[in-house]
């Protein structure tokens, strides 16, 4: 997915939190005692709840999912947008229908679209963790957006859980509520359905949490947890999961073989079993997905569909693809219109330096904005301190393989999410004790930011009465995203849904204008197309002839056929007539 640049309107967001950092540690360097009577009872209260491991898990989990859906009137279940949006729907709707796959359908030149194989099957060409996470919200609350929400609340809690074993747990339950107000209520992991944030992150703090506990105690469910942390990457995000996974695997090869507290023999077998079988038993099932979908077990999501219609290639090193045949004019400008430049970019040489800063930019203010920065000036001893220099060693193979790839968008990094959490608390716990001219200065700068956090939050829901516009777009790669304003997408739901309220079955034939954005695709159906009561396809313009469009339409007679035009504004919607034109007379405006 390409991600746009920030508006001037998340500008204005970035510069409050900005500008109210700015003064915070100004009012700390100046009034070095202000507030020490207000904060430490706060936080006599905060580390006695924090005892409470358990429930804290439990707590952040709760307040995730509750406090995200008592802001629905403000910020409603999002419309799908993105191509990567309706693909991972439509795996979702597979998933929901039972199957792993589809047949291709018969027509199925007319229903080409980014990001969805129609052969050797028809399905969306994203590994399927994220799928089934939707697919589970459609099945269990019906509407598969419940499923994104229900992932990032365990998101949150296996965050602060992970925490647990690598800070002490006020700092920990700390790192949990920061999840949920930078990324739980706001960011387009939570309003949109694209990247699998929420699952991947997931994945990744599993795999964290884990890791110290088995190695300290040998315990049966934290090998099985790891396993699953480690499945979670690879169904979701693979090639990140796996420079997760390296570090990981050699601290447990160390664990083993000559760590102080190595596990006998018996006891490695006895904490191994399961975790392993359940691994072979994932991997298997990902294997028959593969083969399935694709005719081969070792065939990865992915790879038949850029196969056939990307060009630009995903790591820097490599070349572009030949240019494949493009049926429709909109896909071949997706593809070298909309990914293809930024391949481009990076691969020159005058343009490798500024777009790798340009990425870790982007990713550094994704998960941490201006309000966490002050305390980066304390990184120097945090690469010193040995409470998590394993944390801080991930980086290395992480910034590699981030190096290595021609494009980053934040939920690309979501399995280091939790790392990242930890070495900002770390941070934060190094500031408390700065004390520049024997002045508390850092306790107040780490005091006033955390209280910042939270304020943001508020800023962000107040964003209509405060005329803060927001980006027209929700997959900005900054944390302030499309509150209080018209939904992307909403044009198109607007228009099935009057679709959906009409008598009979509907056939809509879309028709792009020459400059149309190529990343605002309309052609999107169910994974059953025939049984659907609305069908979307792209009206083939021949030079005039409408044979093709004909055949169509024959295919699918016993249906009502429209014309929608999605570039008009607003959109229309008109029946449309056998030379391919709109009866405008009656021509529905939404």
């Amino acid at each position: 997915m390409l991600v746009p640049p920030p508006s001037n309107n998340t500008v204005s967001i970035l510069g409050i939190e900005g500008g109210l950092t700015a003064i915070c540690c100004a009012v700390a360097f100046c009034l070095p005692r202000l507030g020490s009577s207000v904060f430490p009872p706060v936080e006599r209260g905060f580390r006695r709840l924090a005892g409470r491991r358990g429930l804290c898990v439990l707590l952040v989990a709760l307040a995730a999912f509750l406090l995200r859906l008592a802001i629905l009137p403000i910020q409603p279940i999002p419309q799908p947008y993105y191509t990567d949006d309706f693909g991972f729907l439509f795996a979702a709707d597979t998933f929901a229908h039972g199957r792993v796959t589809n047949p291709t359908p018969t027509m199925w030149t007319h229903f080409e679209t980014m990001h969805i194989d129609m052969h050797p099957t028809y399905m969306s060409m994203f590994f399927p963790a994220q799928g089934l996470v939707l697919a589970a919200g459609k099945l269990l609350f019906g509407h598969p957006w419940f499923g994104e929400l229900l992932a990032m609340a365990l998101m949150c809690a296996a965050i602060t859980w992970m925490l647990q074993a690598w800070l002490p747990p006020s700092w920990a339950l700390l790192g949990g509520l920061l999840a949920i107000v930078r990324l739980g209520l706001f960011s387009y992991w939570i309003d949109t359905y694209t990247g699998a944030g929420a699952i991947v992150a997931l994945g990744g703090a599993l795999v964290l949490g884990a890791l110290p506990r088995l190695t300290r105690y040998a315990r049966i469910q934290d090998g099985v947890l790891l396993a699953v942390g480690i499945l979670i990457l690879a169904n979701s995000r693979p090639y990140e999961g796996l420079l997760l996974c390296i570090p990981v695997a050699a601290a447990l090869t160390y664990w083993t073989m000559r760590g102080r507290a190595r596990p006998s023999r018996a006891v490695l077998l006895r904490v191994a079993s399961l975790p392993l079988l359940l691994m072979v038993a994932g991997f298997a099932w990902m294997a028959y997905y593969n083969y399935r979908n694709f005719g081969s077990a070792l065939t990865l999501p992915y790879s038949v569909n850029r196969a056939t219609y990307a060009v630009a290639p995903h790591f820097i090193w490599e070349s572009p693809s030949p240019v494949p045949f493009y049926r429709y004019k909109a896909i071949h400008d997706y593809y070298m219109k909309v990914e293809l430049p930024e391949f481009q970019r990076i691969h020159s040489i005058s343009g490798f330096v500024p777009q790798t800063i340009l990425k870790g930019l982007r990713t550094f203010l994704f998960f941490a904005a201006f309000a966490l920065i002050p305390p980066m000036i304390m990184l120097r001893r945090v690469f010193l301190d040995r409470r998590i220099r394993f944390l801080v060693l991930c980086m290395i193979p992480m910034a590699v393989g981030v190096i290595a790839e021609a494009a980053i968008r934040p939920y690309y990094l979501a399995p280091f999410t939790a790392a990242f959490y930890a070495i900002g608390l770390q941070a934060m716990r190094h500031l408390r004790q700065w004390k520049p001219g024997g002045q508390p200065v850092g306790l107040v700068v780490q005091r006033f930011l955390v209280a910042l956090c939270f304020a943001m939050a508020v800023v962000e829901l107040g964003a209509r009465p405060l005329h803060l516009g927001q980006p027209p777009t929700p997959g900005s790669a900054w944390t302030c995203e499309c509150v209080g304003t018209p939904q992307p997408g909403a044009e198109r739901a607007r228009i099935e849904a009057e679709l959906e309220k009409m008598p009979g079955k509907h056939l809509v034939l879309v028709r792009y204008a020459p400059n149309h954005n190529a990343s605002e695709e309309w052609v999107y159906n169910s994974a059953e197309i025939d049984g659907s009561r609305v069908i979307w396809a792209r009206e083939v313009d021949s030079g005039g002839n409408q044979e093709e469009n004909k055949e169509l339409i024959r295919y699918y007679k016993d249906r009502r056929v429209w014309l929608v035009q999605p570039d008009s504004v607003p959109a229309t919607l008109s029946p449309y007539s056998a030379a391919g034109n709109p009866d405008n007379t009656a021509a529905v405006a939404h």
